[in-house]
């Protein structure tokens, strides 16, 4: 349950503020249209005011290059995210799709074929399904079934074939299917069980790169002959580990991926670029001198470069490899940020890349190699707000309870300090704790972080506690089944960490989180009540058995796999003594529950529960809900609203001198 899926930008930009909660006794439903809510106030003229620029903050994403040249992007100018074209630097961007409901998944066709395919659910329910978009007709066609759940579509090198994962099969299993386009006729292509999706095509189109997905640690790799019909694995060095970005080399005679496997025999703590020749049994590490993960890997269709990002304490760092001898060349100079999407260019000479910095948001950008250029293609919006004035973060470590080689361990983590405070006075906090549990909070741009800070006056502390990705297979697995609370102790850490900074005032801490973050607020809020001021949990587990039982069959062995089994008895007793809901009686602090009722990740049941359990025992608890939001809010009307609700919170439970 990465975060990235939890919350949009502009719903995360706005997590702050709050007034008086009605006592248990005492509750008030509302409903308004898409939404019910419960002991909410009503959200004062002024905030939304003050809110207003930064709910218009926007990003852009990258979805490739069209045939002509021109980029597919993502973006959002009314309600949601939608496809855009842009044909030049700082060009008109041409909206293309017009749905309420968002899109994703962009992805161009390559060679003759002119559009797209995007993907697009109902909802919020994640039951995906993908169309075609014919740029030369406007026409939009559905090529999924309808009710399934499909994703991670994947075009073959001639443009003739897509392949995508569907659970149409059974709907629990997620299968590799494979399309026609000519036809329109689909295929399964592989139907091991588990879930599945598709890497690369050969060259030809005969053969498909596959992965099976168990875990953020596991994975395996193999090749289909989409001929036969035969399903090969690779054997995986050490019998478990991460792999993926899977690629044909041009010619069709190599693999390029990324792995931690062990290397002559020495365990690997991060993922690492290699090459392998099957035929020849040549083997490469391509980035061995990287002490980071590789998360990000592309191929130039005319063979002559490969471009790699590493993810470097948070920061994306692109590389480009001149092949086949692996030459890295020059580059341009790029902003200081995250990396995301990365594509050639049809002809090999450029790079398309989304760069996202802490004082802007995403916005696509294009390397030109011959003359090592960088132009920028997308200026988004801030709302009209004067960006020089944005806070960056900085990263601090601070030390937790247990301890590595006779050290005690430290926690990375991000610090969003506002830039004009009186003196002597002390900041209250907000904690924000990403969801995953696997994923990594970067310093990317956060008007959430923006408006608590700069108009607020509210310091912001964004940790990666263990069990994040970005640090290391040893750490990314600190937290796993019965050491679930160890990350919460990350988070008492830091409340000591807090105490001991003169600006920080450790009497009014807020802790907000999505997801498994969510879980972490209650899980923080069941041991440190009396350090934590009040929580915002949004869309969050509240107790693993429960949700193990709730979420959608397609991803119940997944969590497992992450968790714990619920069915083992050991297991299960770990999970009582940890569950939120069995001890609601140890949160004592205002809380705010936030839920999309279509979410199929952590069902609504999850949030009512809690809800209810806290009220029982006496406390406040404010309670909000969108009939048309899954996990997270994706329209802006829904996240506005959750963020000045938010704003609200903080405003009466955190930044306020009453106390709880």
């Amino acid at each position: 349950m990465s975060l990235r899926h939890v919350l949009s930008v502009t719903a995360l930009a706005l997590a702050c503020a709050g007034v008086h909660a009605q006592p248990s006794s005492a509750v008030e439903r509302e409903r308004h249209g898409n939404r019910v809510s419960e002991n909410l106030p009503e959200i004062p003229a002024e905030l939304l005011e003050r809110l207003n620029r930064y709910q218009n903050t926007r990003g852009a994403g990258l979805g490739g290059w069209t045939r002509e040249g021109c980029l597919l992007i993502g973006t959002r100018f009314a309600e949601t995210v939608q496809a855009h074209r842009v044909c030049q630097p700082l060009g008109m961007r041409e909206q293309l799709t017009f749905y309420r409901e968002p899109v994703g998944s962009l992805g161009t066709a390559p060679a003759g074929a002119d559009g797209f395919v995007f993907g697009k659910d109902v909802g919020g329910n994640e039951f995906w399904q993908l169309y075609w978009f014919d740029l030369a007709s406007r026409e939009t066609t559905l090529l999924t079934d309808g009710k399934s759940r499909n994703d991670s579509p994947l075009f073959s090198h001639d443009g003739k074939q897509l392949a995508y994962s569907s659970t149409l099969r059974n709907g629990k299993d997620t299968d590799v299917w494979v399309m026609d386009l000519a036809t329109r006729k689909p295929r399964t292509v592989v139907t091991e069980g588990g879930s599945w999706s598709a890497s690369d095509f050969s060259p030809d189109g005969k053969q498909l790169l596959v992965i099976k997905y168990v875990s953020a640690s596991e994975s395996y790799p193999g090749v289909v002959d989409l001929q036969t019909g035969k399903l090969q694995m690779f054997p995986v060095d050490g019998g478990k580990a991460a792999i993926n970005h899977f690629r044909f080399s041009r010619d069709g005679r190599a693999v390029y991926y990324v792995s931690d496997e062990p290397i002559d025999g020495k365990p690997q703590e991060f993922a690492t670029l290699r090459r392998h020749e099957p035929a020849s049994g040549k083997f490469e590490v391509l980035s061995a001198g990287i002490p980071w993960d590789v998360d990000n890997l592309a191929l130039a269709a005319d063979g002559r470069h490969l471009a790699l990002v590493s993810n470097e304490d948070g920061i994306g760092k692109l590389r480009v490899l001149a092949l086949p001898e692996h030459r890295e060349v020059a580059l341009p100079e790029l902003p200081v940020g995250v990396i995301g999407g990365v594509e050639f260019s049809p002809d090999g000479r450029r790079i398309a890349l989304s760069i996202n910095t802490a004082t802007s948001p995403s916005d696509v950008y294009v390397i030109d190699l011959a003359p090592a250029k960088l132009s920028r293609w997308t200026r988004s919006e801030v709302g009209g707000l004067d960006a020089s004035k944005f806070v960056a973060p900085s990263l601090v470590r601070y030390p937790t309870f247990d301890r590595v080689d006779g050290r005690p361990r430290t926690i990375p983590a991000f610090y969003y300090k506002p830039a004009n405070t009186a003196a002597g006075k002390k900041l209250p906090v907000v904690v924000q704790i990403h969801g995953g549990p696997e994923a990594q909070s970067l310093p990317s741009f956060s008007a959430t972080a923006q408006f608590l800070a700069n108009e607020l006056g509210v310091a912001v502390l964004v940790p990666n506690v263990r069990g994040s990705s970005g640090y290391g297979r040893t750490y990314l697995g600190l937290d796993n089944a019965e050491k679930r609370e160890d990350s919460v102790k990350d988070i008492g850490a830091l409340l000591d960490w807090i105490a001991q900074q003169p600006e920080l005032d450790a009497q009014r801490v807020g802790v907000y989180g999505g997801s498994y973050g969510g879980y972490m607020v209650l899980s923080s809020l069941m041991h440190y009540s009396d350090r934590i001021r009040a929580g915002v949990d949004v869309v969050g587990i509240s107790d693993f058995t429960t949700f193990l039982n709730n979420t959608e069959s397609y991803r119940r062995d997944l969590r497992r796999a992450e968790y714990g089994d619920e069915r083992a008895p050991e297991m299960k007793a770990v999970f009582d003594r940890i569950s939120p809901l069995k001890n609601a009686g140890k949160i004592r602090s205002p809380l705010f529950v936030a839920q999309g009722k279509n979410d199929p990740r952590v069902p609504y049941t999850e949030a009512e529960q809690i809800v209810k359990a806290v009220r029982d025992n006496g406390q406040p608890v404010w309670f909000l809900m969108f009939d048309d939001e899954g996990h997270g809010f994706q329209k802006k009307a829904n996240s506005d609203f959750f963020g000045a609700a938010t704003m609200r919170f903080w405003q009466e439970h955190l930044i306020g001198d009453s106390g709880k």
